[in-house]
């Protein structure tokens, strides 16, 4: 396969309330061209999402874009025509165009492109991309991120605030896009959002608007690692590793579409750093079982990323990887080299030493990656792997 090693072959009314927040940034776009700011014209959109939640299921509008972009229109007047924007703006309350179909010009992808401007914050651009792009509301964004309503409202505000001025045809950088995406896909499932869901569907989104390679190699990206979710606790729980999970519950359609899509990107010969995270997690998910796990292709991959993104938690990773490869010996050679303060540094020595034959030594070392952790399942596996080389020491 170009571009670096090869790589194996292998409701209803959640639709409508998709495609309904598919219109959200074309109908800002609209906004925006006929002079409101981007920010008054996210707010009214806003509205006219909610009153469509509300009217659509028994009276859905033969053109629903034109619907929403007229009610977020009538929406924008009504907040202009207050007593003080009266004063500032009144000569806007009388262009209101006629109704009819809407623009046919789709500013989405402009809408990426704004949300992610480099001016902003990563958390701010995250949240902006959800509403803006997303068509999430703010209490939706704030019980995802486990933090008060007012507080996602003000970072909202403040990330338009940070953008006043900037055009919305200004252009913009994938690269950009594709970072806030994955952070978004990275935040998992919490409150009642599915946000790892949302980053795919916003991910799929933008590839129809753009054949940048990395966008398909993020897709694939986060297809594959989707696809193992439902294995990756228990019921209780409980982490279960990656060679410990139970491969008949992986989604296998999303496996192979996942693939498919880094196969395709991978031959244009054009390989970013998606591209290679997606080669190595289909390498993974092409493996019958954690034994036939082509661990020699994986640290090749690891080696073209580090090209694109040379990163101490990449070292870490690939450390691992030639471990496996290579030998325990190997793989802590290869540890030693990085910062022993990066993230899970300290269990992936206590893996390697494990598998080098020390289990009083791994032991220790579990015992203080646990107290490292930050995520409640990993503090518990890791500390239940100290228990349990213990044993294995004590005989």
């Amino acid at each position: 396969m170009a571009g670096g090693p090869p790589l194996p072959q292998r409701g209803a009314r959640a639709g409508r309330v998709n495609d309904l927040r598919e219109l959200i940034p074309a109908a800002i776009g609209v906004l925006v061209r006929r002079g409101v700011d981007f920010a008054s014209a996210e707010d009214a959109v806003q509205e006219a999402l909610i009153k469509a939640l509300a009217a659509w299921p028994t009276d859905p509008p033969r053109d629903p874009k034109a619907w929403l972009v007229t009610v977020a229109w009538r929406a924008h007047l009504d907040a202009i025509r207050s007593e003080a924007a009266r004063r500032r703006r009144e000569a806007v309350v009388d262009a209101e165009p006629e109704a009819g179909p809407a623009a046919e010009r789709d500013d989405t992808l402009a809408m990426f492109f704004l949300c992610a401007h480099p001016r902003l914050s990563p958390t701010s651009a995250v949240a902006l991309t959800l509403r803006a792009v997303g068509g999430l509301t703010t209490a939706q964004i704030a019980r995802a991120f486990l933090v008060p309503e007012a507080t996602m409202a003000q970072r909202i505000s403040r990330a338009k605030r940070q953008l006043a001025g900037v055009p919305l045809n200004t252009p913009g950088d994938p690269t950009n896009v594709l970072r806030v995406l994955y952070l978004v896909f990275n935040e998992g499932y919490t409150g009642d959002l599915d946000l790892s869901a949302e980053a795919i569907r916003l991910a799929r989104q933008l590839r129809a608007m753009t054949d940048h390679p990395e966008v398909s190699g993020l897709l694939a990206l986060m297809l594959l690692h989707h696809g193992r979710r439902d294995s990756r606790l228990t019921p209780e729980g409980r982490l279960v590793p990656l060679p410990q999970q139970d491969r008949s519950r992986w989604d296998t359609a999303a496996i192979a579409e996942g693939v498919a899509l880094v196969q395709s990107a991978l031959a244009r010969d054009a390989v970013g750093e998606y591209q290679a995270q997606a080669a190595i997690a289909a390498l993974h998910a092409d493996a019958q079982s954690a034994e036939e796990t082509d661990w020699v292709q994986i640290v090749q991959w690891y080696d073209e990323l580090l090209r694109h993104a040379d990163t101490p938690v990449v070292r870490v990773n690939r450390a691992v990887a030639v471990g496996e490869a290579d030998g325990a010996a190997a793989g802590l050679a290869a540890l030693r080299a990085v910062d022993a303060c990066t993230p899970r540094h300290t269990a992936a020595e206590a893996y390697l030493t494990a598998k080098a034959g020390d289990p009083w030594r791994a032991a220790g070392l579990y015992a203080d990656a646990a107290r490292l952790a930050t995520n409640l399942a990993e503090r518990d596996h890791l500390t239940r792997e100290a228990a349990r080389l213990r044993s294995v020491a004590d005989g």
